[in-house]
């Protein structure tokens, strides 16, 4: 790794694949950029290349023959830039985990089969009638995948998931209506009447949690130890399909 560091909370270390998203090209091309150091980079302990998005930045000013800048943030898209005083808690590394989220290139992207069989299986093992695979921007809680619920995004403060992400262990909320934190939540108190919650975060190559995995059911209850490990089973099949993709 390069010994003149930028904190990646401005500077975000980019997969392959990401480097790849920005550029527009073919990961095997920047690859070759890469190997070929076109693009400075550094492998890992695990052998994987890895590179700043400001070199990325540089690389696509020169191609379209602009000034070169000295550093370029995570964009100035403010869905991945913290927004003011949310009403919501926010993870320590907010800012980075939101470069990380723009990064992957999850938000707004199609349906996969790998994401949908596994809230598939998520509400057969917990026997519940909602299943999500969520993303959390700064502004929105975006649905990767859903079984049971037909709206594809919710607003950010809206989001039992918010609470899950600044935390290790599953969060489960047996019932919502008697949790301050949630009882006036229009997840809550509107159509959805969701009583119960239970997610598990998905964690990035990083350390940023990108979202969750999460369960929900219109009846107070409760996750046997077994469910709960279940669900933690599925949430880490998720994490090992987002990290494959760097």
């Amino acid at each position: 790794m390069p010994t003149s560091r930028i904190d990646d909370s401005d500077d975000p270390v980019l997969t392959t694949a990401a480097a790849a998203r920005l550029l527009g090209v073919a990961v095997s091309t920047t690859q070759l950029w890469l190997e070929s150091g076109a693009l400075p980079s550094w492998k890992t302990p695990g052998g994987h290349r890895r590179v700043r998005q400001s070199s990325v930045q540089r690389l696509l000013a020169a191609k379209a023959g602009q000034p070169q800048p000295a550093h370029v943030g995570p964009g100035t898209d403010p869905e991945f830039r913290p927004g003011p005083a949310p009403g919501h808690p926010l993870p320590q590394d907010e800012k980075a985990r939101l470069a990380a989220v723009a990064a992957s290139g999850l938000v707004d992207s199609a349906p996969e089969p790998v994401f949908d069989r596994l809230t598939w299986l998520a509400t057969q093992v917990t026997d519940c009638p909602m299943a999500l695979v969520t993303v959390l921007t700064s502004r929105r809680q975006w649905f990767k995948s859903r079984i049971g619920i037909d709206l594809a995004e919710t607003p950010r403060d809206w989001a039992f998931c918010s609470h899950a992400i600044v935390q290790e262990e599953p969060l489960m909320v047996e019932d919502a209506t008697r949790d301050v934190r949630f009882a006036a939540n229009p997840l809550v108190t509107g159509p959805l009447h969701v009583r119960f919650y239970a997610g598990v975060p998905l964690v990035d190559a990083g350390g940023h949690a990108l979202g969750t995995l999460c369960v929900l059911d219109r009846e107070p209850r409760r996750l046997r130890a077994r469910e709960i490990k279940a669900l933690q089973e599925l949430a880490a099949i998720a994490v090992e399909e987002l990290r494959r993709r760097g």
